[in-house]
């Protein structure tokens, strides 16, 4: 529980001191399920907890219902984005255009505003309107039902979940495990880490626990899949929220050269995952011997079915 707050305490220091000072006194209990801190200007600062929605009014108390709630003001939400940006906007341009900005310790902030296009491309984000600071979880041993229920990792395995079902914090897990040899062989492990979330990797150090993991942090999973190939001779590669088409090509690459993928992807259940086009894709490749799928977001890093393919290479 202390552990988690703390994490809370890490990614809320990022707000104004006006809203800091509001949410730091809040319980610890509290601190340590909230998954996700909402700015939004003019409109009342907000907490995601499980599938409720919970506002701090004047009092610095929590109610369900917004009126009388601490609203966040437009100066609020620049004191934040300045804070999130370390006060180097422009170094952070290139996560802008994507729509988030990836703190020094993993917690991942998405960012609405008004786009910039130079040529029909975003090019940047411009009068931020509100920013959602999603907390990142490190909970040791979070892997571990999962590695007592799949087994060998040998043949690859998919983790699918919906947002805040607990996919990351799994896989942040699984590569330190896998990777010290805790409760399975030890496995040259590679991370392909592109938004900084699994690592939390400031100044080339990671900030989360990845074990003996080799982490290409920043890379897209396409190159990053094909770097590790190239350098590292790893066993195991791991990635998050896989599914662009260049993604497929490198995985078939990684299977080729004998090595166990380990993604995630976004999907209620299995049905919802075939009937993507990107879930389809991902399932023709061959690459997974094992599907896990997540329960609900009030469930984190619960399994609620274990489905095992055939065909996989």
């Amino acid at each position: 529980m202390r552990i988690m707050s703390e994490r809370f305490n890490e990614a809320s220091r990022a707000l104004s001191d006006r809203l800091y000072k509001a949410v730091y006194k809040l319980p610890n209990e509290l601190k340590a399920k909230v998954q996700e801190i909402r700015v939004r200007a003019e409109k009342p600062l907000a907490l995601s907890v499980g599938n409720d929605t919970l506002f701090v009014d004047n009092k610095f108390t929590l109610s369900e219902n917004y009126k009388n709630s601490l609203v966040a003001s437009m100066e609020d939400i620049v004191t934040t984005f300045q804070n999130i940006c370390c006060y180097s906007v422009y170094s952070h341009q290139n996560e802008i255009k994507n729509g988030f900005v990836t703190m020094g310790s993993g917690h991942r902030v998405g960012i609405c505003g008004t786009a910039v296009s130079i040529h029909g491309e975003i090019n940047s984000v411009r009068d931020i309107s509100s920013l959602n600071i999603r907390i990142a979880r490190e909970i040791p041993n979070a892997s571990e039902e999962l590695l007592r229920k799949v087994g060998k990792l040998d043949g690859g395995l998919l983790i699918v979940g919906m947002p805040c079902s607990g996919k990351t914090t799994i896989l942040r897990d699984l590569a330190r495990r896998i990777s010290l040899g805790i409760d399975c062989r030890i496995m040259r492990t590679s991370v392909v880490d592109e938004r900084s979330e699994l690592s939390g990797t400031y100044a080339g150090i990671s900030k989360n626990d990845l074990g003996l993991a080799d982490i290409l942090n920043g890379y897209s999973k396409a190159d990053g899949i094909m770097q590790a190939l190239r350098t590292l001779s790893p066993e195991a590669i791991i990635c998050d929220e896989i599914g662009a088409s260049s993604d497929m090509q490198a995985i078939e690459q990684g299977i080729n050269a004998g090595v166990s993928i380990i993604a995630t992807i976004h999907a209620e259940n299995y049905h919802e995952l075939l009937s993507r086009n990107q879930g389809k894709a991902l399932i023709g490749t061959g690459a997974f011997k094992t599907i896990v799928i997540l329960d609900s977001r009030e469930n984190v890093g619960k399994i609620k079915e274990l489905i095992r393919l055939r065909g996989a290479k």
